[in-house]
């Protein structure tokens, strides 16, 4: 947050339209900013660590996983905890073969803001968060089909939540 504090500081800073991004433990980041701070207009996920003592257990790293974090950490510092303080759009981005953050991560935090975040869905199911799901792929978006909606998707969705504009999704989605 203190390198947020000094762009903003910057002249040709616009502080209303400044997103945060992450992915794997940056993603982790991403969800933790998401839950103590309203100062983003938008916010993408990829791949991240949402429910800390879901994620230790599961991870294919989970021996150094637990070496690395007590109890009480996995408690204090999880993202999860702080879902209903999330006022910010997000994009959560994830892939099924993920085996380092499990998919689990990705689906639980999308019911999570669709169901405890100050944006819920709708009792129609809109909702202004978003999911990108790659059934097959893993924590890296490697097949550049993928790559090319992964960005697409995310800049369609910054473009929305940062500029206020409509930008159109890849065709390659075929919405």
């Amino acid at each position: 947050m203190a390198a947020t504090d000094a762009l903003v500081q910057r002249a040709d800073i616009d502080e209303s339209r400044i997103a945060a991004m992450g992915g794997s433990f940056g993603g982790y980041m991403a969800n933790w900013v998401a839950g103590h701070t309203d100062r983003f207009a938008a916010i993408v996920t990829h791949a991240s660590l949402w429910a800390l003592d879901q994620f230790g257990p599961t991870t294919d790293a989970a021996y150094y996983w637990k070496q690395e974090m007590t109890p009480d950490m996995l408690r204090d510092n999880s993202p999860h905890h702080s879902v209903g303080n999330i006022n910010t759009p997000m994009l959560v981005i994830h892939g099924d073969k993920d085996y380092r953050v499990p998919i689990g991560e990705g689906l639980r935090l999308w019911y999570e803001l669709l169901s405890a975040s100050k944006l819920p869905a709708d009792d129609d199911g809109t909702t202004v968060h978003r999911f990108l799901y790659f059934p097959d792929e893993n924590h890296w978006i490697l097949k550049p089909q993928h790559a090319k909606v992964w960005y697409g998707v995310v800049e369609a969705f910054l473009v929305r939540h940062v500029l206020g504009e409509e930008k159109e999704l890849p065709a390659e989605l075929g919405l």
